[in-house]
């Protein structure tokens, strides 16, 4: 057994001895068992040791001490109502990302896109690429992202424009973009206005008048109450009034009847026709002669330009006193006529007026230069004509 062991052993390790362990460098992957050659491709990687940084031995204008100091003193905060320029660089989720230099970028959103956001998206209010002012609205988020707006910097440029144009007092032109129960809504400079159905001027606030251009004048201007109220009847009615002097004869309408007279509409205007201006009659029921809704013609006989009040007559234009109780058509077919005839005979009345008072003027001229020649005193010098007055006064008083 012992022997049969031995036996073993010797075999195993005269059997190990025929292995030998050959280096890599001498190892050949030919079947010739020669050395492998490398490629020159192999040879070439081999030699290769990265990219080569191209070194500039020019001297620079700053030192590194210099480049540390500019980058601790540079102030990236960026505070709430800060305003800033940036760039829209994308638009991203209903809004747009913005570079305005912080360390993340700004988000703009839709809203905050425009003053003027009518059925329009955000990539026809901001272009990409296109610097602009943005207004920061926020504190940084978990991001370091930035909320921005151009519709407030808008905002406030538009105030600034309603305030100097109410400054001026200016007929302007604005279009109408709603109404409702009260009036209708109108856009100044990008802002909504307020326009009462009072002062629109022969116009009621319905659909129609929306997309309408309208002339108007402002009312209330309130910055801080965020209130613009403004009037197209004031603008009509100042246009129109410059336009009218006494003597005009004009078209309206019978809005309203009172116990003094009648309140006529004549384009925008509201005009007083009292009850002693209708005829040269005496009219005991008004009812009789005016109704509301009748369209008149009337003679304008005084103005109020700043009010924009005026006051008519119909028995100017009356060819016969009384002719408007009995045929007031006729009155109004005839009114330039008789309105001319009018004219004539105010001017020869004016004229009469005038000659009479250049004679009285003469008159006196003469009897004041007799007193002058009848009036001298003894030693030669003009008696005072008043002189008898001073002394009667005198004695009163005394």
């Amino acid at each position: 057994m012992k022997l049969s062991t031995r036996i073993a052993l010797l075999a195993f390790v005269s059997s190990a001895t025929a292995f030998h362990v050959v280096p890599s460098s001498q190892r050949s992957t030919t079947s010739l068992g020669s050395t492998a050659q490398l490629t020159k491709f192999e040879k070439i990687k081999a030699k290769w040791k990265g990219p080569t940084a191209n070194l500039c031995d020019e001297a620079v204008d700053f030192s590194y001490e210099d480049f540390a100091e500019a980058v601790a003193n540079t102030d990236y905060s960026f505070n709430r109502n800060d305003i800033v320029k940036g760039v829209c660089v994308e638009f991203d989720n209903g809004g747009c990302i913005v570079d305005i230099g912080a360390k993340a970028s700004a988000y703009l959103p839709e809203a905050e896109a425009a003053l003027i956001q009518e059925g329009v998206s955000i990539e026809t209010m901001v272009n990409l690429d296109e610097e602009m002012e943005f207004q920061i609205i926020s504190e940084e988020d978990e991001n370091g992202q930035l909320l921005v707006s151009v519709r407030r910097i808008q905002y406030r440029a538009a105030w600034d424009k309603v305030v100097a144009k109410q400054e001026t007092e200016k007929v302007f032109e604005a279009e109408v973009i709603a109404v409702n129960r009260g009036g209708a809504i109108c856009l100044v400079e990008g802002l909504r206005a307020f326009l009462p159905g009072s002062h629109l001027s022969g116009m009621l606030p319905t659909e129609d008048m929306v997309g309408q251009t309208v002339k108007l004048k402002f009312l209330e201007v309130n910055q801080e109450a965020n209130k613009l109220v403004v009037s197209n009847r004031k603008a009509v009615v100042e246009q129109q009034m410059a336009d009218l002097s006494r003597g005009d004869i004009v078209e309206g309408m019978v809005k309203a009847l009172k116990p003094y007279g009648a309140f006529v509409e004549v384009g925008g205007m509201s005009g007083l026709l009292h009850i002693s201006q209708i005829s040269y009659d005496r009219i005991d029921n008004l009812d009789k002669v005016m109704e509301p809704g009748m369209l008149v013609k009337c003679m304008i006989i005084d103005h109020d330009k700043i009010n924009g009040r005026i006051a008519l007559s119909t028995k100017t234009l009356e060819p016969q006193p009384g002719d408007m109780l009995k045929d007031p058509q006729m009155v109004f077919d005839m009114a330039e006529e008789t309105a001319q005839k009018y004219h004539e005979r105010m001017e020869a009345e004016r004229k009469a007026r005038e000659e009479a008072a250049r004679d009285i003027v003469l008159g006196l001229g003469d009897s004041l230069d007799e007193l002058g020649v009848n009036g001298d005193s003894e030693d030669g010098e003009a008696a005072d004509p008043l002189s008898d007055v001073s002394d009667s006064l005198d004695s009163l008083l005394s």
